[in-house]
Parts: C-alpha cells; structure tokens; sequence
C-alpha cells in the first residue's frame, strides 16, 4: 500500500468506517476506495483528497503523509500542538537573506515542536515541474540547511537565479536536480560546475500545504 492509502485505511479503520460508507461521502464506490487503501491508483484526484481530509477531520498535507504534526480526530477533536507563524514568500531571490525577503504573501502556522528544530519560511510554488505532487500556488514549509540526503526535496540558488524547488540526488562527481514532471529532464552539476555557477542549497522542504 502506499503511504496515502495506509493513512486513509488507517483513519477509516479509527473511526469504524466501512469502505462503503466512506465511499458514499465522497462520492466513489466502495470498489474506489478499496484501491486507494491498496495503492492501486497512483494519483488520486486533488478534490478526493480534500473531500476524505474533511471527512476525518485533518488536512490535506496529513492525507498525502508531507504533515506529520497533524493527527487524527479522537472525539471530534483534532490533534494540533499550539502553533508558530511563518511567513510564506512568493519568491526568494538571489543574494536577499530570507529575513529581509519582503515578498511575503501569506502566513502558515507550524507546530512549536517543528519549529524548535531550526529556522522555517514558506514558499510558493510556480510552475508544474513537481507535479503531480505539487502544483501551481501551493505551498512548501522549509527548514533553511545548506545541504541535504539524497532523494530529499530541496530549494536551491542556481547561477544567481531565483529558487527553484527539486528533488535532490547525489552522485561521486556532482548532484543532479530532479523534477516530479517526466517532461521535465534532470539537471545535471559536476563538482566544478556546483562551485562555478554556483549552486546553492537554502533549505530542504519538509511539508507541502496543498491549495485545495
């Protein structure tokens, strides 16, 4: 099962749900849901999504597994620890600390306990190189960090221009930046090139805020 379908399997189970009853509040059949606990539909449609996070009563960065601080509901009430504010940027330009970024767009809460472990900004998505994971006008919560694992989900500077925000892979002689889009191809740095250029990692994405 994937991760989403565990989840949604998970919370149905809690809540003493039948396939067919959680089917009928979101319109599908009992059979469609049955797929979406088994993994068998890859990309589950956005508003099925939204429509099953309103149902169990958490959000929808929960549902895909990017939102680890929300919990399920016990007893209509949801489980949130007292949050912090952060500010969501539309862009992060070259050369700006993030604090004197003043292409601030919004505000997203995280949890106190996320928020103890570094410092986090907001940032909007533009484009559709990570879809289907992540769409136009979403938004990303990010931990600044100058480096990060292979196969995490970064923001990073390249030659000066505005942030863009990959999929991270590492490799002996240089990193490549991937995107989710297949119509979109790696992009590939040698050592030299991460110096030269330069490219620079400013944060790693730690949940999504999908726009429903």
């Amino acid at each position: 099962m994937t991760n989403m379908g565990n989840i949604i399997k998970k919370l149905r189970i809690e809540n003493n749900m039948t396939l067919e009853q959680l089917g009928d509040k979101v319109g599908v059949g009992k059979s469609t849901v049955r797929k979406w606990e088994n993994g068998m539909i890859a990309n589950m449609r956005r508003d099925k999504i939204a429509k099953i996070a309103d149902v169990f009563n958490v959000s929808p960065s929960y549902l895909i597994g990017w939102d680890n601080n929300v919990g399920p509901i016990t007893n209509g009430t949801k489980h949130k620890a007292p949050g912090v504010t952060i500010n969501v940027l539309g862009r992060v330009a070259a050369g700006v600390p993030i604090e004197a970024i003043e292409d601030i767009i919004d505000t997203e809460e995280i949890s106190a306990e996320l928020a103890s472990t570094g410092s986090f900004f907001g940032l909007q998505i533009h484009g559709d190189s990570m879809e289907p994971r992540m769409y136009e006008g979403d938004v990303v919560i990010v931990r600044q960090q100058d480096d990060a694992e292979s196969g995490e989900v970064i923001i990073a500077m390249v030659n000066g221009d505005e942030a863009t925000c990959k999929r991270l892979k590492k490799y002996d002689g240089g990193i490549m930046l991937l995107s989710n889009n297949p119509h979109y191809d790696p992009i590939v740095f040698t050592n030299e090139e991460i110096e030269e250029k330069p490219v620079r990692i400013i944060g790693k994405v730690v949940e999504l805020r999908g726009k429903f």
